[in-house]
């Protein structure tokens, strides 16, 4: 019997809504989605469609006005700010159309800049950016 996957993230009737004045902006209008362990998705669309709305409460930097996101079964709008915080750090990881590499460092260094919020040492961030980087073949040995 094959095992079912895992859901990590599910997103029920979510909208997001913004008041500009007068005008009602719909951001994301009831959007539901589910991501497994182990998938690999994109989210794809016009400008303007809700791409990095939906990405920032993915990502837990924003909330949606009406709606549940659940991440591994936990209500997200149930969290706090340092359980929140946490996920971000430990859980979900963001690679930006830009990249948002910080020029002056090299790319060991830009990989363990989210672990220094991290209670890692600074040789166990090092050794794990190591890692990461020997995985996507950035670096060999």
């Amino acid at each position: 019997m094959a095992k079912s996957k895992k859901e990590i993230i599910s997103i029920q009737r979510i909208s997001k809504i913004y008041h500009l004045g007068e005008t009602v902006v719909k951001a994301l209008d009831d959007v539901s989605l589910s991501i497994y362990e182990n998938d690999f998705i994109s989210i794809m669309g016009p400008s303007g469609s809700g791409k990095s709305t939906l990405m920032n409460i993915i990502g837990c930097l924003d909330v949606p006005t009406k709606g549940t996101y659940k991440f591994h079964q936990a209500l997200i709008s149930e969290m706090n700010d340092s359980q929140l915080a946490n996920i971000r750090n430990e859980k979900i990881g963001f690679v930006f159309q830009t990249f948002n590499l910080l020029p002056k460092l090299n790319a060991l260094q830009n990989v363990e800049v989210p672990l220094i919020y991290s209670s890692l040492n600074r040789a166990k961030r090092t050794q794990r950016a190591k890692e990461a980087l020997k995985i996507v073949g950035v670096v060999q040995g």
